[in-house]
């Protein structure tokens, strides 16, 4: 039966291109948090903030998202890291320090705190690249896109899971993220969304999950009863097996959901769990909700939801459908506030705001997705730190009389040769990409750049502007001239050539105050 995700992939990803191109078109806006912030069960506890009141830094590879985590004052100092770009096996490595945990195989967020991970511009994909949250607290992750992590074949990523998190974890809140494989078990695939071994105060919300096996599940075996007080809010479930979640002990919250294509089972409450399931929209199923694959039974509260082409199967064994007239057994009380949308306008809201890329659009319970706070700010603009090559520098170029140094650089070059005044000589990569930076014996504080090329230089494609004390992007972009940024003090500023056509030659590396 697993057979059936990726036998119904390409279908399914036929119709997702042709509600493309029919579709509302969507707003490009997006905001660091969504009007009303975080919501649901991640709200309990203390609430979840991530790296609210901290430093702010742009991630291009997995190694540079390590690295932000791994150059903080400790595993706690709050940081928000705005990744852009394609995340996969390639770009991240372990990175060692003592305020972080990380591992070559996955995005590890390892006993650590205040946290956000944040898709911007041009959007963050995480490739057979799973994020694993262990022994942590208090992490959002947001707008990103991860698919296709596998857990068998290769390369195998954080135990086939997406989206992972075990072992004492708290507070999370996962917003507005794309969560997908291409097929089931038998394909090398695992879970979308796990939780297990005392995971606690978690939400997702208007993310997609499609395209697997196994969505998501709460509890690694009935034994594992330690997980819970999870909300599931605005999610578009298609094209899964199984688990929607799979919930074993705990409560869970289930609200305007909208679940097309389920192959053989969906919300699976067992081992004592209790779930209330409210104003969501099943179609086109089977056996939606119910105690499936084990005699320890679990219990739900229904209320709104509509059941579309729902097939159900009789009641036998282990198999403990709550259709074909799903009523509730249990009653669960929620500790938040939360505005439902009636169940008849769930579809059409979730495809408009369930997903990364998106723009960050909510619901109020009107029916009608709501922009996000435009005091927010916007991660699709340029990063306000983006170069501007039309305001040239002034002052005093602070490269002349200061160190240089680098990665490796072609024969007959020098580092020197990119602070010493002058356009004649030059300093080039032993290849097409390298890096090559400025440094001072005190703290200097630097806004602004200027990269010129040698004569006969090829052209740089892309690179980033690098604080090398901390790790942190301070710019990202094409080409060579004036980068402008947040002013900053540091001893050693780093231009690193990510992509190039033909070999750079930098004459000079000019650094400025203002």
């Amino acid at each position: 039966m697993k057979r059936s995700v990726a036998v119904r992939l390409s279908a399914v990803l036929a119709t997702g291109a042709l509600a493309a191109a029919t579709g509302l078109a969507m707003s490009t806006t997006t905001a660091s948090a969504a009007t009303g912030g975080v919501t649901g069960y991640a709200t309990q506890n203390g609430g979840t903030t991530g790296g609210a009141g901290g430093q702010t830094v742009r991630a291009t590879t997995g190694t540079a998202i390590h690295q932000a985590l791994c150059s903080r004052a400790s595993s706690s100092t709050p940081i928000t890291i705005q990744v852009e770009g394609t995340i996969n096996h390639g770009n991240t490595t372990k990175v060692s320090g003592g305020s972080c945990s990380t591992a070559a195989d996955k995005i590890e967020l390892k006993q650590i705190s205040n946290v956000s991970i944040i898709g911007v511009g041009n959007g963050a994909v995480f490739d057979q690249l799973g994020i694993h949250i262990r022994e942590s607290s208090n992490i959002i992750i947001q707008n990103v896109t991860v698919k296709n992590v596998k857990k068998s074949g290769s390369p195998t990523s954080n135990g086939g899971d997406a989206i992972g998190m075990e072992s004492d974890v708290r507070n999370v809140w996962v917003d507005h993220t794309t969560l997908e494989a291409s097929g089931g078990e038998s394909e090398g695939y695992d879970g979308l969304f796990d939780m297990k071994d005392n995971t606690q105060y978690v939400t997702l919300s208007y993310s997609t999950l499609r395209n697997s096996g196994r969505g998501g599940l709460i509890g690694s075996s009935e034994s594992d009863t330690s997980n819970g007080y999870v909300t599931f809010h605005h999610n578009l479930y298609e094209n899964l097996d199984s688990r929607t979640p799979l919930l074993r002990g705990g409560i869970a919250h289930i609200y305007n959901n909208h679940y097309k294509n389920l192959n053989e089972s969906g919300i699976n409450s067992r081992a004592g769990a209790r779930a209330k399931v409210d104003n969501n929209y099943f179609e086109d199923s089977k056996d939606v909700l119910g105690t499936f694959y084990t005699d320890q039974a679990g219990y739900w509260q229904v209320s709104g939801n509509i059941f579309d082409n729902i097939t159900w199967s009789s009641r036998s064994g282990d198999n403990q459908p709550a259709g074909p007239n799903p009523t509730s057994n249990t009653s669960v009380s929620i500790p938040y506030s939360y505005s439902l949308d009636a169940a008849n306008c769930v579809p059409s809201v979730v495809s408009q705001t369930a997903g990364a890329n998106k723009g960050l659009k909510v619901s109020d319970g009107s029916c009608t997705p709501q922009n996000p706070d435009p005091t927010d700010p916007d991660p699709t603009d340029p990063d306000p730190t983006d170069p501007d090559p039309t305001d040239p520098p002034t002052g005093t170029n602070l490269s002349i009389g200061a160190g240089a140094d680098g990665s490796s650089k072609a024969s007959g070059t020098s580092y020197g040769n990119v602070v010493d005044g002058s356009t004649s000589t030059y300093w080039s990569p032993s290849g097409s990409t390298g890096s090559v930076s400025v440094k001072w014996g005190s703290a200097t504080t630097v806004s602004k750049i200027n990269i010129q090329l040698a004569s006969g230089s090829g052209t740089i494609g892309s690179y980033r502007v690098l604080n090398h004390d901390t790790g942190a992007v301070l710019a990202s972009g094409s080409g060579s001239g004036t980068i402008g940024f947040s002013a900053t003090s540091l001893k050693k500023v780093t231009f690193e050539i990510t992509g190039a056509s033909g070999t750079p030659r930098i004459a000079e590396f000019e650094t400025y105050a203002s």
